[in-house]
């Protein structure tokens, strides 16, 4: 059997003689942005529910910075939906200085249903992957 080299370039794609095989030279790209909760939430929910889909976004080394977007878009939609229901339901600082307990139960009733919308509509949602 003729002598093969250890390492070839073919098509612009490295390989690396492995026994009798050549096996490419491959390298996900390094990425490193902060998922925060949401995005964790819904890397978990995509390795379950959507494998594929998930495997396509790693490999084409668009998975963090998805998850870091989605997780901007979590937060920011959280923040809007908690200041539209403080004002629908008359939460003020006033009620805070009156009475901090009746605020807190408020402030934890409305913050409990925002999290369960967002979750809803943009961590869990069906209609991903379209």
């Amino acid at each position: 059997m003729e002598h093969l080299p250890k390492k070839t370039c073919q098509n612009g794609i490295g390989y690396t003689l492995v026994g009798d095989y050549y096996i490419p030279d491959l390298q996900l790209p390094e990425e490193s942005c902060p998922i925060g909760i949401w995005g964790r939430m819904h890397k978990d929910y995509l390795e379950q529910c959507h494998p594929v889909w998930y495997n396509d976004l790693i490999l084409t080394g668009k998975l963090w910075t998805y998850l870091s977007d989605l997780n901007e878009q979590a937060q920011n939609r959280l923040d809007c939906i908690i200041a539209q229901m403080k004002e629908v339901e008359g939460i003020t600082e006033k009620l805070k200085a009156q009475d901090q307990m009746a605020w807190v139960r408020a402030m934890n009733s409305i913050r409990n249903c925002a999290e369960e919308i967002v979750r809803h509509e943009l961590i869990y949602d069906s209609k991903e992957g379209l």
